[in-house]
């Protein structure tokens, strides 16, 4: 494995990573989702009980198959929020509405998973580390979910056994447009010293 094509700074890899959501038709080669994967199996997890595991779907029926589901998925989540067509969604969920609507055409899914029915915790390092990698050798990523009510088709599009908890869903593809740099609130905004709103020293 050739991890010499993981040399981007991490401080660059982190500060232009930004979520890609619209991909270039271009397939993903093999070798570059392994070298994903290698890094993904590498994050820190709970007591090194290596649980998560990663489904790969780059075959084109089979994502145009779970892209209708994603879809119904994504819209019923917007449902329970109360919005009922595209013309009721606020200006935020119009980036993630357009994937919705093209995640039939992503070039490659992975599914991020837990054995046991284990929680989100055991897999949202490894799928961060995933996405470094992919930035680092150019490909865009975003992390995503489905609903309740598509649980049991999901489980049983893939042949998931119902022991296997689902938790992250993150299409992969070269992207249209550009990484980042990305916009982000201050961390004086976000970040308290030794008590809740406490300030931090600095602007």
């Amino acid at each position: 494995m050739d991890y010499s094509r993981l040399s981007m700074s991490l401080g660059e890899a982190i500060f232009t990573q930004r979520s890609i959501r619209r991909f270039r038709p271009d397939p993903v080669p093999l070798t570059d989702i392994r070298l994903m994967l290698e890094a993904a199996v590498r994050a820190p997890n709970g007591s090194n009980q290596q649980i998560a595991r990663f489904l790969v779907v780059n075959d084109r029926a089979t994502i145009r198959e779970f892209g209708t589901l994603y879809h119904e998925a994504w819209w019923a989540k917007r449902r329970d929020e109360g919005f009922q067509q595209r013309e009721d969604l606020p200006p935020h969920f119009h980036a993630s509405a357009g994937l919705a609507d093209t995640m039939t055409e992503a070039p490659c899914i992975v599914f991020a998973l837990a054995l046991d029915n284990g929680p989100a915790n055991c897999v949202i390092p490894a799928v961060q580390n995933l996405m470094l990698a992919a930035r680092a050798i150019g490909i865009g990523s975003v992390p995503t979910t489905l609903h309740p009510s598509v649980m049991a088709r999901f489980h049983a599009m893939f042949g998931i056994p119902d022991d296997v908890s689902f938790h992250f869903c993150v299409p992969l593809g070269y992207p249209q447009g550009n990484f980042g740099p990305n916009s982000r609130k201050p961390t004086s905004a976000t970040t308290y010293l030794g008590r809740w709103d406490a300030p931090v020293p600095w602007e």
